[in-house]
Formats: C-alpha cells, structure tokens, sequence
C-alpha cells in the first residue's frame, strides 16, 4: 500500500535506513512497499532483500526530480522494468539534463503523476497520486478518472526527524534553515501512518484502495540473491581454468620470488589449491584478464583491501603487497569454509575508469561475469 518510500539514499532528503523502513512497516501494519528513492536505485536491491528476510513484500522504482521538483514515481513491475527505470535515468545523467516532465513510455514499469501537477492523458500504465492531504479536493473533482487514481503516502522520515530533514534541505541548498521556502522541504506529513489511520483517510474512496491493490498486485521480482551470479568459468571449462591460473601464477612467481624459495612455493601450491576447491580460478582469471587489459593501456591501478593477502593474486600482478613479506594470512581473503565469492578492490584513476567499464560489460555482457568488489 506504500508506494513512495525514501530511505537515506535520496540524498539530502530521506533520513531512514532500510532497518528503519522495515521496522516502520511491521509496527504499522504493512505488508508491501515499494522503495522509490529520489533520481537513484541505490538501495532498491537492499530492500527486497531485507524485506524478504523480514517476511514482507519489497518492490522497487525511482522517484525522478528536478531540483525541488517531483515529476513522477516509476513502479517496476519486474527485473526489465527495473532495468528500464535505471536506463532512463543513467541516459539523462549521461546527458546531463533535466527530466522532462512527461516519463517515456516504459513497457513494464509503472507512473504516477503527483495529482493536480498533471493534466494530461494518461497512457494504459500511468496513475495519479492522491495523498490524504488530496482526498477531499480529489472526491469533488468530476473531471479526473477514478479508475487511474492511487494512494500516495510519501514517507522519509521519523516525526522526530524533520529537524534533520530540514537541515539536510538547508545543506542541499546552501541555504540557512531560516531562509529554507516551503517548497524546498517536504511537508510534516511524509511519515509512517499507521495502516488502519491511512486507510480512514480514504474511507469515502474505496476505488482508490482497490486500485492500488491491484497495481501492487502485478509486481513482483524473481531476483535469487543467495546464488552466486558470477560467470562459471574463464575458458569454459573449470580443469582447463585451473591449468591457466596454475601456469600465470607461476609465470607471476618466477618475476616476483627466488624460485627456490620454498615457503613462498608451497604459499602459491597451498592457495591454489583452496581457490580451485572453492571454484574460484575463474574468479581471479576475470580478475586477472581486467588488470591485464589496463596494464595494455599503461592504466595505472591499485590493487587493495583483503585480496592483499593472497600471493596468487601478488604472482598474477592484481596487487603489488608482498604477504610473505608483510605477514599478511590468506585465510583472512579466502579459507575452505567461506562459500562467498572473494572480493577484489581495484582502484582506477576517474579519466580511465569509463574506458575499464566499457571493457569489463562488452567483454563480459553475455553472460554473468564476476566484477571487482570495488572499482572507484
């Protein structure tokens, strides 16, 4: 029944954490919700998940701005309408320019118009947005169709937090919270209302209710969080990954080590075999191949964080920390009871970082592909 949540994501407005939106919605009765932080989708993936674990029903969209300005609220209905929310709005970044003030025509999305700021024909996915404030000025107006109208209850924030609120708004704007105009914070009201307390509002309007219900009704997403999405193998095979990680990480070895130096060799013997038990070669193949193809270009980059440990990942040239020599442990990145992926954090200078992005989706874009833990 919630379509417009914020989180603090939408930067410089909402004040929750998602612990806190999912709290909100069992002490006041919600089962479905709908995460539509301002211009991002930040958290989207985040919610579901945690609501999920909660027992609730998360879903995500986008709340598009201009400035101050709220144009419309996306509603994905699934996966590809998710993806076209988030394409349209990487397109207008891309750009650099301001939303128009009508959504394109998304093919599995849903949009609602705030009501009053909209007066045009709406398309077979597009709703006005009645919120209580709304209701009596809504049941006297004779020219809006009752059957494209939906509840809409904004909430980004606890009551005890719109000092916060306000002083984010003031921040954004550069502004003292004296000079602050009503426009350029949202109203009081943008809180959590007990789900019998928002359903009296709307008591005199029945089709709103159901129309929102049946709205929620036809979303819904299939993401599976706890399989790992990482591409299988680097050469299609798991065997012949083993052999190509064995053979660069003793090329590796023999520029990095003596080659009779017998604890770095059984160090790089003992964690491959670990990587190849886990299923991981393919993992630090992909790793490996991303920083061969900057090394090609002379992009200069810092392999860092727990990966540091690992003198396989020394050997391949992913970092540049001996863990021998610094006492680092390689069960700290990787042991045999850890099922989770390692994560490699790889730093690139921003005038490179878009060339190494393009290379990693066209390389990778045809099936799942294990990218870096962090690439800033």
């Amino acid at each position: 029944m919630l379509l417009n949540l914020h989180s603090y994501y939408s930067l410089r407005y909402g004040t929750l954490s998602l612990q806190q939106l999912i709290s909100g919605m069992l002490e006041n009765g919600y089962d479905t919700a709908v995460l539509t932080d301002i211009n991002n989708s930040t958290a989207s993936l985040d919610f579901i998940r945690e609501c999920r674990a909660a027992g609730l029903n998360g879903l995500a969209g986008m709340e598009y701005r201009n400035g101050d300005r709220q144009l419309y609220v996306g509603i994905a209905q699934n996966e590809r309408g998710f993806k076209e929310l988030n394409d349209f709005m990487t397109r207008v970044n891309r750009k650099d320019i301001p939303l128009p003030s009508r959504a394109p025509e998304f093919k599995e999305a849903f949009v609602i118009y705030p009501y009053g700021h909209y007066g045009g024909e709406l398309r077979d996915n597009e709703y006005l947005g009645v919120q209580p404030a709304d209701v009596n000025r809504f049941r006297m107006d004779s020219t809006v169709c009752r059957e494209r109208c939906v509840v809409l209850q904004p909430v980004s924030f606890h009551p005890e937090d719109f000092k916060l609120h306000t002083q984010l708004r003031a921040i954004d704007h550069n502004l003292l919270i004296s000079q602050l105009q009503a426009d350029q914070t949202g109203a009081k009201e943008e809180v959590f209302l007990p789900r019998t307390v928002l359903m009296k509002h709307y008591r005199d309007c029945p089709q709103l209710i159901a129309n929102t219900n049946r709205l929620l009704g036809q979303c819904s997403f299939d993401f599976v969080f706890k399989k790992s999405k990482n591409k299988k193998t680097f050469t299609g095979n798991r065997y012949d990954d083993k052999q190509l990680l064995q053979k660069y990480a003793m090329d590796g070895f023999t520029r990095r080590y003596d080659p009779k130096d017998k604890a770095a060799g059984e160090r790089v013997t003992r964690e491959l075999e670990i990587i190849d038990n886990l299923d991981f070669s393919s993992y630090f193949l992909i790793t490996d191949d991303i920083c061969r193809y900057a090394r090609s270009r002379d992009f200069h980059y810092v392999g860092r964080g727990s990966g540091a440990n690992s003198v396989v990942a020394y050997c391949l040239g992913i970092t540049d920390v001996c863990p021998i020599q610094l006492d680092l442990y390689f069960e700290r990145f990787l042991n045999p009871k850890r099922q989770s992926p390692p994560d490699f954090d790889v730093d690139f200078s921003w005038n490179e970082r878009d060339e190494m992005y393009d290379y990693i989706f066209h390389r990778y874009q045809s099936g799942h592909t294990a990218l870096m833990g962090a690439m800033s």
